[in-house]
């Protein structure tokens, strides 16, 4: 049997000792979090946020100077937008007159040194599920960035009689270190609603999908004291639904996880509009 000599050990020893090392370490080195909202820069989901947040590594926030909730994924093109750098605690703040969406964009290729490895938008002020995501301006924010291949979270927390964030912002900061150990495909996000629930009756976490119902809107005529007709917005929230999705999640006491992506193709029509003969456009 061939002797191993003493020298090749300690080598070997030394190799894998520095190779494991530097395994935990990337495991733990801080993360890059580029911070987002659509409530506006002083609300206080945003706060919450990133106090939970900066335990993790350096965050930088870029968000509107003013509410802009419901903007959807609109975008700032016809106006100066201005930019208010300042310091909270060694990060940088900044205060921008412009859509969600267009924070996050503006950020990524102007305000950030270095990339973020996730951007997070939210805390939101109230839920955002189902369809409604389409009008949302803090999941515009997280889709911003994951079109940009960055993962990102949109966090919403239920509307109650109080609004204390702290809870979510936990869950949150959990999850953004989940995500190191589990990192997201490149062009999907999450979208989390958090249940405006005490710790101890939140049920659990569910990922599931998207409730694909159309929301309960409509618009209500009315009269004004100068006889002008105009219409009123009356927007009711979903029931849960018998399928587990978003919105029965929520409703039922859990935190909903629903992972969401760019790619919007209907690749069974695909197939199928392949089949199509477009005479006399296609030879």
């Amino acid at each position: 049997m061939k002797k191993i000599s003493y020298p090749v050990i300690i080598l070997s020893t030394i190799f894998f000792i520095f190779v494991f090392g530097c395994l935990s370490l990337s495991s733990q080195t801080p993360l890059k979090i580029l911070l987002s909202n659509d409530d506006g820069i002083n609300a206080p989901g945003i706060a919450a946020l990133f106090e939970k947040l900066s335990k993790l590594g350096t965050v930088t926030v870029a968000a509107p100077s003013q509410e802009a909730s419901g903007a959807s994924h609109s975008v700032t093109s016809r106006d100066p937008i201005l930019v208010t750098e300042t310091e909270k605690n060694g990060s940088k703040w900044f205060s921008i007159t412009a859509t969600p969406a267009t924070c996050v964009r503006l950020a990524l290729e102007s305000l950030v040194k270095d990339r973020p490895d996730i951007v997070v938008s939210g805390i939101n002020k109230g839920e955002n599920l189902g369809t409604v995501t389409f009008y949302s301006a803090t999941v515009g924010s997280a889709r911003e960035a994951a079109m940009k291949g960055i993962p990102a979270i949109a966090a919403h927390f239920g509307r109650g009689k109080t609004m204390d964030y702290g809870l979510a912002a936990e869950f949150i900061a959990d999850l953004v270190k989940k995500l190191k150990e589990k990192p997201l495909r490149p062009g999907t996000f999450l979208n989390v609603n958090v249940p405006n629930l005490p710790k101890d009756q939140i049920k659990g976490v569910m990922v599931v999908p998207q409730d694909t119902r159309p929301p309960y809107e409509f618009y209500e005529k009315r009269v004004n004291p100068l006889a002008q007709v105009y219409f009123w917005n009356t927007y009711k929230p979903l029931e849960p639904g018998r399928d587990k999705t978003d919105v029965w999640a929520f409703y039922n006491g859990y935190i909903s996880i629903s992972p969401l992506q760019i790619d919007q193709t209907s690749y069974p029509e695909l197939k199928s509009f392949e089949s199509l003969k477009f005479a006399p456009w296609t030879k």
